[in-house]
């Protein structure tokens, strides 16, 4: 069985997606770009900006289904300059813990949604 997961501290899901999906004891996010929940696109932020909006997103996604950042297993990493990685891995960092922190992907990829510079997607766990 699979719920749906919508918060209104997140952007609202637009198009044929939700913000989230919770099956069994796994919680699966969309690719969240930096949109706050009022709908201000921060694609001309830098890309530490853009990185803290997205993953506050995933955050609340995953607060909505009872979560934390501790309980994310699996982490997709979508930018659209790999040269920005150093500088969202920075950001990235604060939001897990050092000791134990979850797997990732950072992927390089031509065009982001909305011509942001980062998406970020997790997988986590209850």
């Amino acid at each position: 069985m699979r719920e749906i997961i919508h918060t209104d501290d997140a952007p609202e899901a637009v198009g044929a997606y939700s913000q989230g999906v919770e099956t069994g004891d796994l919680v699966f996010t969309a690719g969240q770009i930096p949109l706050t929940p009022e709908g201000d696109l921060l694609d001309g932020a830098s890309i530490d900006i853009q990185t803290e909006q997205a993953l506050e997103n995933v955050e609340a996604v995953l607060a909505e289904s009872g979560l934390e950042m501790d309980d994310v297993v699996k982490v997709s990493v979508y930018l659209d300059d790999i040269d920005d990685f150093d500088e969202m891995n920075e950001i990235y960092e604060t939001f897990f813990d050092e000791e134990a922190p979850p797997a990732r992907s950072a992927i390089a990829v031509d065009e982001l949604p909305k011509g942001v510079g980062v998406e970020i997607e997790a997988i986590a766990t209850k």
